[in-house]
């Protein structure tokens, strides 16, 4: 069969394999509990300027990369939003979680059991997060950074941040496989976005805001008993 037969394009997709080709794991809010840590250094921010954060602006940063979360923190409390100030502010909050990722970083409720599951039995594991790259060799202090075959961060996908789909995308091609076959663990409505958009089956853990099924995932409450099985019927599903 030639590449130009118009049977080629009517071909069946293969069956998606027995375990995922590849698990997708952000990791704020979905393998450790540093969301809260985020919301810490956001407040204290805010606090040094004389201002407080409202729910809704930290609602709208839960996923989101550094330079979004400054603008919305920066807009909030009514300071100036120039490239200057998100940069100086960033800083700022970049210097307060490096302290809390370093000595007060947990992991979610089953999250590193489900880590260590799917990484025992053979199937390739990713870190896909929002977060840039120096506090993210923080956090993989704790999280173990032994326990990834690739990892992208939020300054690492030249400014295609979640909700786009370039950060699951990426880390499927670094680890050679089709995102189709593969599963995303998401606490946030903007890593669901992406996750989806990029192709793969989704499993929706939600930590500071809530999911709905109508993103596109299938929703579970923690990641308590989860194993590579059970993330293998969410492509079956598919």
């Amino acid at each position: 069969m030639t590449e130009t037969d118009p049977r080629a394009a009517a071909s069946p997709r293969p069956p998606a394999p027995e375990f995922p080709a590849a698990v997708l794991f952000d990791m704020d809010g979905t393998l450790v509990d540093s969301e809260k840590l985020w919301t810490v250094a956001m407040d204290d921010y805010a606090a040094t300027n004389g201002a407080e954060i409202s729910d809704a602006a930290r609602a709208r940063m839960v996923g989101s990369n550094m330079s979004r979360s400054m603008r919305l923190l920066l807009t909030d409390i009514g300071m100036p939003t120039g490239p200057a100030d998100i940069e100086a502010a960033g800083q700022q909050v970049i210097e307060r979680m490096a302290e809390m990722l370093d000595n007060d970083l947990t992991w979610r409720p089953g999250a590193e059991q489900a880590l260590r599951r799917v990484s025992t039995d053979g199937v390739p594991v990713a870190l896909v997060t929002s977060t840039i790259r120096s506090l993210t060799d923080i956090a993989l202090r704790t999280i173990g950074a032994e326990m990834f075959d690739a990892t992208v961060c939020g300054d690492e996908v030249d400014g295609y941040n979640k909700p786009d789909p370039e950060p699951y995308l990426r880390a499927c091609r670094k680890l050679g496989v089709d995102p189709a076959h593969c599963v995303a663990i998401e606490d946030s409505p903007t890593g669901v976005s992406s996750a989806v958009s990029a192709g793969c089956a989704v499993l929706g853990v939600s930590c500071e805001v809530p999911l709905e099924p109508e993103l596109g995932c299938t929703i579970r409450d923690s990641l308590e008993g989860l194993d590579t099985v059970e993330l293998a019927t969410l492509l079956r599903r598919g």
